[in-house]
């Protein structure tokens, strides 16, 4: 891609009310744009990055064997009432009547839907297992959203729905997905935490949750130092709520309403900390499928309901919590598998020949290489182009400016700011070398 020929809005100003990093850099940098309270357009550059962590999910989610389907965004509100949870979910199922006085909803989270498909289809226990997934927008009419893509009514999710013919199969596929799970935030670059969880509004009998840990997470946590334990304060200490004084940061809050410190699973020393939710599986059970009508046929041929897990991962919030988790006082730091783009060419004088001749070769080896590249052969000035870069995180930046007299380009690494010089003749195989 050419600089001159992409949309990348980039400001000086941000939002209003933006207070977190990732809503300043990512509205700033030309990723996204607040159409309304809690609704945001996705520029060329947030694109990008949606579809290489959303690839990420497909990828784990095939070496699982879990199949994607897409199901309708826009839900009959019969089935919400079939499982009773259409008051449950008070104001934020954001609901309305078409034409012929119909009522719908807005889908916040299909397990409804996902059932309704699934029954009357799957009716025997030799279809069993089976796990479907989507990747698709939802909507929650969020009574203060806030915090950018962090917090928004209208949001990108992975939700997926396990059936199983018993509750070994679903510990099974439970575990399964959890590992599934790790595999991905690791893969994006991510340091995160698996929790034990409360199950909320879904329901059913247990649940985790993938946490990044990020000092401008909502959520307080209390990890091991010396295994993976970690779990929400209020359900490491039995509470529905915490009180209104609490400091999460305090140790010694927890044990003025904890006495027994300890990790429960190891001698190890808990720690807090804060993170943000990026994904929350949970173990159902038959709380759906009973509600739904939904059975198949045991091995004596006995109508039984299906025993369910669901998982999902918040996609266009992940997009959020590598820059809570990557940025600096300049912008984005995108990791190797989030980046827009893998490296951006700068050409410091573009009515310099030689800069532009060297500029466009290394563009050309770089696409042929099927290296996700961006030229920069805009006329402004090398300071602004520069602050564009680390603004935009291009996780590399080859400069060809004054030292190619001598031969010289330089390579800005945009994690450690450190410029490295390099033989002209050796650009395209040190590129390479890095990414």
């Amino acid at each position: 891609m050419r600089r001159t020929k992409a949309f990348i809005p980039t400001s000086k100003e941000a939002p209003s009310d933006a207070l977190l990093a990732s809503h300043i850099f990512l509205s700033r940098a030309g990723f996204i744009s607040q159409v309304a309270a809690g609704l945001y357009s996705y520029m060329p550059l947030a694109k990008k990055v949606i579809r290489k962590i959303e690839n990420v999910i497909h990828d784990e989610m095939a070496n699982v064997g879990a199949q994607e389907v897409e199901l309708s965004f826009v839900a009959p509100a019969d089935l919400w009432i079939e499982s009773g949870r259409i008051d449950k979910f008070g104001k934020e199922l954001l609901r309305f009547y078409d034409r012929k006085e119909k009522l719908f909803v807005l889908g916040p989270t299909h397990e409804e839907m996902m059932v309704d498909l699934v029954r009357n289809r799957v009716t025997s226990y030799k279809n069993l297992p089976l796990n479907l997934y989507q990747i698709k927008t939802k909507f929650r009419d969020e009574v203060r959203p806030r915090y950018g893509l962090m917090r928004g009514r209208e949001f990108i999710m992975k939700d997926g729905y396990s059936f199983h013919a018993s509750e070994d199969d679903l510990e099974r596929e439970f575990n399964a997905l959890e590992d599934a799970y790790k595999k991905i935030i690791t893969r994006l670059g991510l340091d995160f935490r698996v929790v034990e969880a409360d199950s909320g509004a879904i329901g059913g009998s247990g649940s985790k949750e993938i946490m990044v840990i990020a000092q401008s997470g909502e959520d307080n946590l209390a990890i091991c130092d010396k295994c993976e334990y970690g779990a929400n304060i209020e359900v490491f200490m039995n509470l529905d709520e915490l009180p209104e004084d609490f400091d999460a940061t305090s140790i010694t809050d927890i044990k003025e309403i904890k006495s027994d410190d300890n990790c429960p699973h190891c001698d190890g020393k808990l720690s807090l900390t804060k993170g943000i939710e990026v994904g929350h599986i949970f173990k159902l059970g038959t709380t759906y499928s009973k509600a739904l009508k939904a059975e198949y046929l045991d091995e004596n041929g006995k109508a039984q309901p299906f025993i369910m897990g669901t998982y999902g991962m918040g996609v266009s919030r992940l997009v959020a919590a590598v820059i809570e988790q990557h940025h600096d006082e300049n912008g984005c730091i995108w990791t190797k598998e989030t980046a827009p783009y893998m490296v951006n060419i700068m050409i410091s004088n573009i009515k310099d020949n030689n800069q532009m001749e060297v500029g466009e070769l290394l563009y050309s080896q770089l696409l042929e290489a099927n290296v996700e590249v961006i030229i920069d052969d805009r006329k402004d000035r090398f300071g602004f182009k520069m602050k564009d870069a680390e603004l935009i995180g291009f996780p590399y930046t080859v400069i060809i400016g004054k030292e190619l007299s001598n031969g010289i380009v330089e390579i800005f690494d945009r994690k450690t700011k450190e410029k490295t010089e390099v033989n002209v003749k050796n650009i395209f195989d040190k590129v390479m070398e890095l990414i």
